[in-house]
């Protein structure tokens, strides 16, 4: 029979274990944003990007990696978004969410990019995000890419939302359709805080009859991770993910350390057998 010691102790020791399914990892957020360089949505879209948190997207409950190929077919509806942080405080309070089409790697972005999602107040609670509060400005729009245009990036992208945060004029009820819009003056004018997690996938139509740069794959183990506490890098070692264009592979979020809780499990087994 499971002695009481070792049960207190499991009761004690798997909750700790289980707590970390909504925290990411230094080495993931280094991750994305070597796959946002590699991609060159930094600095062709963002001048910077900083994340505090990993952003993870499944649609019709099937998971993506960073840049992976899409069909159109598949990303018609609205995906589900789950957001993993270093500090869990960093979850709290409002967000504004966007997806914008940033086109194909060296496209001219002066005029803007198509934001094909938009909402404001969202919330994230157990590391999903929440829009029953939020106010949608742009209703989720599936990509729609022009046939022969190349594969295009689509960025889905989590702002922080302060209480000065205040909507544009025109970009402060429900509009219509996909539309072209300034993303980066949106964010200064309106007062939206920091990116707090981003992640992109990509969506071709027809074949791409233009020569694109090239772009080079992400090896992880190259990487320097962020400390979690001061900002410091420190040299990873981890073993080497995909580009982000034939990537299968989840975009690096630390779930759940599953080297942990099947040992407990296994110490469990043998005390009941003794």
């Amino acid at each position: 029979m499971l002695s009481s010691p070792f049960f207190l102790y499991l009761s004690l020791v798997l909750p700790v274990a289980f707590a970390a399914t909504t925290k990411t990892t230094p080495l993931a957020i280094s991750a994305i944003q070597a796959h946002f360089k590699q991609a060159l949505l930094v600095p062709e879209v963002f001048p910077t990007f900083s994340p505090d948190a990993t952003l993870d997207i499944a649609f019709a409950a099937s998971p993506i990696s960073p840049g992976q190929p899409l069909a159109q077919a598949d990303v018609g509806t609205k995906p589900a978004v789950t957001i993993s942080a270093l500090d869990d405080k960093s979850l709290t309070g409002s967000f504004t969410i966007a997806m914008v089409d940033a086109d194909v790697v060296g496209a001219d972005e002066s005029g803007g990019v198509n934001r094909h999602w938009l909402e404001n107040g969202v919330t994230v609670a157990d590391g999903a995000l929440s829009n029953a509060s939020a106010t949608v400005i742009t209703a989720y729009a599936g990509p729609g890419p022009a046939s022969g245009s190349g594969p295009h990036r689509y960025v889905v992208l989590l702002y922080q939302q302060p209480t000065t945060f205040t909507a544009p004029a025109d970009l402060s009820k429900l509009v219509d359709g996909v539309q072209k819009f300034d993303l980066n003056a949106y964010v200064k004018n309106s007062g939206l805080g920091n990116l707090v997690a981003a992640n992109y996938f990509t969506v071709e139509v027809g074949t791409d009859s233009t020569s694109l740069p090239a772009t080079s794959s992400v090896v992880t183990s190259t990487l320097a991770t962020r400390s979690a506490s001061a900002g410091a890098s420190t040299a990873s070692g981890a073993s080497s993910a995909p580009a982000p264009s034939g990537s299968t592979r989840p975009n690096g979020a630390s779930k759940l350390n599953l080297g942990f809780a099947p040992v407990l499990v296994a110490l469990a087994m043998i005390a009941l057998l003794q």
